[in-house]
């Protein structure tokens, strides 16, 4: 199957590349003109397929799309982005004659979070309405939160004081996967003629109290928890945040998304979940990523 990857320069696009090259996929990639020479260098040690083209315009999106079975997104950015260059790349999948779209969702279940709550997830669902009324199959894929974010010192666990912090409940299991447990299921996913709609995933699903036990186990130093809020202190801090801080609108990651990521993380969660739909993928569950870091 012939794939094309748009975001492929980017962390988790570089892991999708990887993955399908070791499923044998014939792939393609879309850049940007003004790709850095290092990036393109990286591409092409995968021996993949690169068009270097303007992504705003729907005739060169097209050409690059002919022949291609699905289109996988793993762009990031802001509306000019996510809404706006993701539809060009749909509508030219569709011009095209392309079976198949994997939207750049990669998040918790916004699907279940009422508008307003996430700026970024509120990008997605914007991009949706479009993408539900083309005439293309699509398949969305929800892991939760990046494994990583645990190794950045955010309030979910803080490995130099040695706490783990919560909202509202201790025992609410959050949704994590690691991005190359992501990439992989993507792949999957994206050389599944059958792949249904929406497909949910977590690597380990863990709670702020057991999160707090694996720490203290394989630290052999006792972590802390520790209450940071209620959900609704959490949603009207981060709601005064954004109106204080409307610079942020024009950043990718402003101050307040943190708060906005943490108020998604404890109150959707991931179910059901699609994990053994693909048994290839082997998920590294929490302990094994608490103890990589």
């Amino acid at each position: 199957m012939k794939i094309l990857v748009a975001g492929g320069t980017g962390n988790l696009g570089s892991r999708i590349i990887h993955e399908l090259r070791k499923r044998g996929a014939d792939i393609r990639v879309v850049i940007r003109p003004n790709t850095a020479l290092s990036k393109i260098a990286r591409l092409k040690q995968y021996d993949v397929g690169i068009f270097q083209t303007d992504m705003t315009n729907i005739n060169e999106m097209t050409l690059a799309c002919k022949e291609v079975d699905c289109v996988v997104s793993a762009l990031q950015g802001l509306h000019d982005v996510i809404v706006d260059v993701q539809s060009i790349l749909l509508n030219a999948a569709v011009n095209a004659g392309v079976h198949r779209f994997i939207p750049s969702d990669f998040a918790a279940d916004f699907t279940k979070q009422s508008p307003g709550e996430n700026r970024n997830f509120d990008l997605r669902r914007e991009f949706h309405e479009r993408l539900d009324k083309a005439p293309i199959a699509a398949t969305s894929i929800l892991n939760g939160a990046f494994a990583e974010l645990l190794s950045t010192h955010t309030p979910l666990l803080d490995m130099e004081n040695n706490s783990v912090g919560y909202w509202e409940d201790p025992d609410w299991r959050l949704d994590f996967t690691t991005m190359d447990n992501t990439a992989a299921y993507t792949a999957a996913a994206a050389l599944d003629t059958a792949a249904p709609r929406i497909l949910r995933i977590a690597g380990f699903q863990v709670s702020p109290q057991e999160l707090a036990t694996v720490a203290t186990t394989i630290k052999k130093e006792a972590f802390k928890l520790t209450r940071m809020g209620s959900l609704a202190e959490l949603a009207a801090q981060n709601k005064q945040d954004r109106a204080t801080h409307p610079e942020g609108e024009n950043e990718l990651y402003p101050s307040w998304q943190q708060g906005q990521y943490m108020q998604s993380m404890f109150s959707v969660q991931l179910s059901p979940l699609d994990n053994h739909r693909y048994p290839e993928v082997e998920w590294t569950d929490v302990a094994k990523f608490i103890s990589s870091l």
